[in-house]
């Protein structure tokens, strides 16, 4: 896999280190995969991600923040609207 468009390729080991930490801890959650797996088919607002995962907002909002501290997932905001799309990292979801 190349390190084009890569959040998790530091400038040093230690750096690697710690983003590989944080990656595999936010993919090593059953919901969270579970998340990614909404995201994959299409699911962008928390309110669509609620409905594919049966997940309160609450926790879904700390998942999301898990998996995006984690680089699997990106946050944008346009117009008072918050979506999430996968990442790189994310698409990882298909072999997991």
């Amino acid at each position: 896999m190349s390190d084009k468009g890569s959040k998790t390729i530091g400038k040093s080991i230690e750096e690697n280190r710690e983003y590989h930490t944080r990656y595999l801890r936010a993919i090593n959650s059953p919901l969270r995969r579970k998340i990614l797996r909404a995201l994959q088919k299409g699911c962008e607002t928390i309110e669509e991600l609620k409905s594919s995962t049966g997940l309160d907002i609450d926790t879904l909002k700390w998942h999301l923040s898990v998996l995006e501290y984690g680089f699997c997932v990106e946050k944008e905001v346009k117009k008072e609207k918050t979506s999430y799309k996968l990442t790189q990292e994310g698409k990882v979801v298909d072999y997991l």
